[in-house]
């Protein structure tokens, strides 16, 4: 089997290749799982003994918020590789991160809060798991805010960086928050050393919208990747030009 040679795709062009290959293909792969996770958890599942139809917002919120943080982590991989390698499409895939993981996290948020509304009565409480998600919010939009503040790109992206990479503390905090502290958010109903605590059918559909998750952040990220290079491209050039000039 030949190996994949990933240090080439450290090329703008070699990227751009790769990024059309694989947005189209997870485009479809995206609507396959959406469509398919959506009629197992409304239609399928059962009603909840307990919650009634309120629960299925768990099947948005939850592949949300898993998103939030994973994206985060990868934010913040890729700021790394960025500071010591200094490998600008590391620096742009950090930056292209930065609005989908924004996005799932403000989606976890507002679901979350539409669910604890008739599950505990409240849409808001500030506990160790919402606030952390609330600061995860503030750390992506503080990225990108730092980001566009400096007019320098090389200081602005080694400030945002420096930003992504002193952030990753929040994740553990959200993650291990149930269980640190008393908190109004329940426990994970999926762990690795335990089976589900819930029907086959909803696990389905929370396993299908968590791939529907992942598969959208990968066609969205790759593309903004590329309109990004692109964008910092023209701008190189624009300022070339005008230098000679």
């Amino acid at each position: 089997m030949q190996r994949i040679r990933w240090k080439k795709y450290a090329s703008s062009a070699k990227f751009d290749q790769l990024a059309n290959r694989l947005v189209p293909v997870f485009v479809v792969l995206t609507l396959v799982t959406a469509i398919a996770g959506f009629v197992v958890g409304f239609i399928l599942a059962p009603v909840d003994y307990q919650q009634g139809n309120s629960y299925r917002i768990m099947f948005v919120h939850v592949p949300a918020a898993w998103m939030s943080m994973f994206l985060y982590l990868l934010m913040a991989f890729y700021s790394v590789i960025n500071l010591v390698w200094r490998i600008k499409m590391a620096d742009v895939m950090a930056y292209s991160l930065a609005p989908t993981g924004a996005m799932f996290t403000f989606l976890a948020l507002w679901t979350g809060a539409l669910w604890g509304k008739p599950t505990w009565g409240t849409y808001w409480v500030w506990d160790a798991r919402l606030t952390s998600e609330l600061i995860l919010l503030f750390l992506y939009l503080g990225y990108l805010a730092l980001y566009s503040s400096i007019p320098d790109r090389q200081r602005a992206s080694r400030a945002a960086s420096f930003l992504a990479i002193v952030g990753v503390i929040n994740v553990p905090i959200i993650y291990f928050s149930v269980r640190w502290w008393n908190t109004l958010h329940q426990g994970a109903s999926i762990t690795l050393s335990s089976s589900p605590t819930m029907t086959w059918t909803m696990f389905t559909a929370l396993i299908l919208l968590t791939l529907t998750c992942w598969f959208y952040a990968i066609a969205v990220v790759l593309r903004r990747a590329q309109a990004v290079s692109l964008e910092r491209k023209r701008m190189s050039l624009w300022a070339s030009l005008m230098s000679k000039k």
